[in-house]
C-alpha cells in the first residue's frame, strides 16, 4: 500500500488539538534559526500547558511527568481503556501488542505507545499492573494511572469529557508532539497500518 493511499484511508481528519496542532513551517537548510527555536520553545510551552505535566504512575510502579516524561520529543500512539471493558479495550490493547512487534527497536525510542485509564478510581496502580501483563508490554508501552482528579484532567484534554468511563472514545489518537502534528485512526485499522503510520509521522522531516 502506498504511503498516500494509507493516509486517505486511515486518517479520520486532521486533528488540531487547541492551539497547539498548528504546523510552523519547517526548519531552514542550515539549522534553526533564532525565529524558529523561538517557535520551538513556544511550541512545547504551549503542549505542556495543553496536555498539562501532572504526575501519572504507569505499569512499572514509577511516577512519570505527562507531558515532560511520557509525551514530550516523541511520536506517540494514545489509547483511552478501562479494566473491566469486556469488548472494544481488550481488543485494541491486543493490537497495539502485535503493533508493537513491528516497531522493533523504534519503541521506547522515538515512538511510544500509551494506554490511559478512564476509571481512574477503580483501575489503580495494582490493578493496571494486572491488567497489563495480559499484553506483555515491552519498554515504550506505557498503561497510566494515577490520582483521580490528575487521570481525570488529562484525559478530559484528550476528549473524555463524560463521568462515565465506558463512554470513551474509541479512535486512536496518534501525533508528533515536537512537531505538533496530530491525528485519529479508525480502531479498525490494521496492526501493520498503525504502524506505518507511527513509523510515517517518525521519519516526518517538515518541522
Amino acid at each position: 500500500m502506498s504511503k498516500t493511499s494509507l493516509v486517505a484511508g486511515l486518517l479520520v481528519a486532521l486533528w488540531p488539538l487547541s492551539s497547539i496542532a498548528h504546523d510552523h513551517g519547517a526548519p531552514s537548510a542550515g539549522g534553526s534559526t533564532p525565529a524558529e527555536a523561538e517557535t520551538g520553545s513556544l511550541r512545547e510551552e504551549n503542549a505542556r500547558s495543553y496536555f498539562t505535566d501532572l504526575p501519572v504512575i504507569a505499569q512499572d510502579g514509577k511516577e512519570r511527568r505527562f507531558y515532560s516524561d511520557v509525551l514530550k520529543d516523541k511520536v506517540v500512539l494514545i489509547y483511552l481503556f478501562f479494566s473491566n471493558c469486556e469488548n472494544t479495550c481488550p481488543v485494541i490493547n491486543q493490537t497495539l501488542s502485535n503493533v508493537q512487534d513491528l516497531l522493533g527497536d523504534r519503541l521506547g525510542t522515538d515512538i511510544t505507545l500509551i494506554s490511559i485509564t478512564t476509571d481512574p478510581a477503580r483501575d489503580t496502580p495494582s490493578v493496571v499492573k494486572e491488567y497489563s501483563e495480559y499484553f506483555d508490554p515491552r519498554p515504550g508501552w506505557l498503561f497510566l494511572t494515577g490520582e483521580r482528579q490528575n487521570i481525570e484532567a488529562i484525559v478530559r484534554r484528550l476528549g473524555h469529557t463524560s463521568p462515565d468511563p465506558t463512554s470513551h472514545t474509541t479512535f486512536l489518537m496518534v501525533g508528533n508532539v515536537a512537531k505538533a502534528k496530530w491525528t485519529k485512526l479508525k480502531p479498525t485499522a490494521s496492526e501493520a497500518e498503525i504502524a506505518q503510520m507511527l513509523r510515517l509521522l517518525a521519519d516526518d522531516p517538515k518541522g
